[in-house]
């Protein structure tokens, strides 16, 4: 899993001149109680927890083109080409977005999303292309629990079955009428979901009822 960072704003005892980054507010800082609060444990549970401000940059390249081959060199892992596949390599995650668009995801407290552009855009020199950071646009919701697929299932019309579905997947989707992109981490299952950030409360709300029906029994 990922690692947490503080997801609350600075108060009213903020230091003053903090700088912006101290300052930043998460989506859903107002919300982590009733996440915590709607876990279900047991062997039909379920979490949901936000993972703010996490480094993300959007890559644009020609897959077949040299500059292709250095930023794969710089990211120290290769481009996906296929829809829904994913690659990794040390802070780093690829996932495809379409045949010539990925977005980079690595942890904001280890790795700085202005120097993954530096980095990016020198490899990609005169190249065309575009690396853009995107870190604003979109927070991350993590869902995860033996539950987990139920609860998307309710309103994502991908099929999650482990045949069709599994770790290292990801695909732009919609969860309820939110469009999100959908990445499955783990067999546990654990799924993180990457909504626009002024979606993103809507959609937790909608995970957040969804879940509540795996507190009682199963019925037969």
């Amino acid at each position: 899993m990922a690692e947490p960072t503080n997801a609350a704003g600075a108060g009213a005892g903020a230091v003053a001149g903090a700088g912006p980054v101290a300052l930043r507010t998460s989506p859903l800082a107002h919300l982590v109680e009733r996440m915590r609060t709607a876990t279900v444990t047991g062997p039909r549970g379920v979490t949901l927890t936000e993972w703010p401000f996490r480094t993300m940059v959007n890559l644009r390249v020609d897959p077949a083109s040299a500059a292709a081959v250095r930023i794969e060199e710089s990211l120290g892992a290769p481009l996906p080409r296929q829809c829904g596949h994913t690659t990794a390599s040390g802070s780093h995650t690829v996932l495809w977005l379409g045949p010539d668009e990925w977005l980079v995801l690595s942890p904001a407290d280890r790795v700085d999303a202005t120097a993954v552009v530096a980095e990016l855009r020198a490899a990609l020199g005169a190249d065309p292309g575009s690396v853009v950071d995107v870190s604003a646009n979109r927070t991350t919701l993590e869902l995860s629990g033996p539950a987990a697929r139920q609860v998307l299932e309710k309103g994502c019309p991908l099929d999650l079955h482990p045949r069709a579905f599994g770790p290292g997947h990801a695909v732009s989707t919609t969860v309820g009428p939110v469009a999100v992109l959908l990445w499955q981490v783990d067999g546990a299952p654990t799924y993180r979901l990457f909504p626009r950030s002024s979606f993103a409360d809507y959609l937790a709300r909608w995970l957040i009822d969804a879940m509540s029906e795996y507190r009682g029994p199963e019925l037969g």
